[in-house]
């Protein structure tokens, strides 16, 4: 089975990206790592890409004018390098997706949508509102992007127990390990073709 090309989309620590790394070099997903694009100069996870010999680039919509143009930033070095799948990790900026990249590129999101989503949800407020509203399960969520906040076809979901203790930093803790594991698995169901979508229904045809 060849491995599908993969660019990874970034903005701060990075560390979806050292997770997709790690199972990489383990041998345990099938994929080549073969450019990291973050909208931040400053971004920790630029570290990673240079340890682990990843081609990077800055692109940062603050330097186009519209929407558009920073798409087309985005995406034609991923035509360039004939990349088959787009994986953002912690990728905060609102990306518009071109056709030809329609079910091809994937975010994780630390809740089960629909809940807790949407513009302005991310990071530790998501924890935050889910402690709030006194929910007593949360997860993460794989999906699809379209040009929504968190609104793209859900590929799969894995949950946690919220705990009467819990503070946002634990319960953050707790559904990045949930992450870590999932993200892994969709990314090589898709690999291996075990993944089709219909309308906004996904199925996947390996055990998640």
């Amino acid at each position: 089975m060849k491995n599908i090309s993969v660019a990874v989309l970034i903005s701060g620590g990075g560390t979806t990206l050292a997770n997709l790394i790690q199972h990489q070099q383990m041998g345990e997903l099938p994929a080549d790592l073969k450019l990291v694009i973050s909208s931040n100069p400053k971004a920790k996870g630029l570290q990673f890409a240079q340890q682990a010999s990843i081609p990077s680039q800055i692109i940062s919509r603050k330097n186009y004018d519209d929407a558009q143009q920073h798409s087309q930033a985005i995406f034609e070095p991923c035509r360039e390098q004939q990349i088959d799948l787009v994986v953002m990790g912690g990728y905060l900026e609102h990306l518009l997706i071109p056709s030809d990249f329609e079910n091809r590129v994937v975010n994780v999101h630390p809740s089960l949508i629909p809940a807790f989503c949407g513009r302005g949800m991310y990071g530790q407020r998501v924890h935050a509102a889910v402690l709030e509203h006194g929910v007593k399960v949360t997860g993460c969520t794989i999906h699809f992007v379209d040009n929504e906040y968190d609104h793209g076809p859900i590929i799969a979901q894995r949950s946690c127990s919220v705990l009467r203790l819990d503070k946002p930093e634990t319960l953050a803790r707790r559904v990045f390990e949930l992450e870590c594991q999932l993200y892994p698995e969709v990314i090589s169901a898709i690999a291996r073709g075990k993944v089709e979508v219909t309308g906004r229904h996904v199925s996947v045809f390996e055990i998640l």
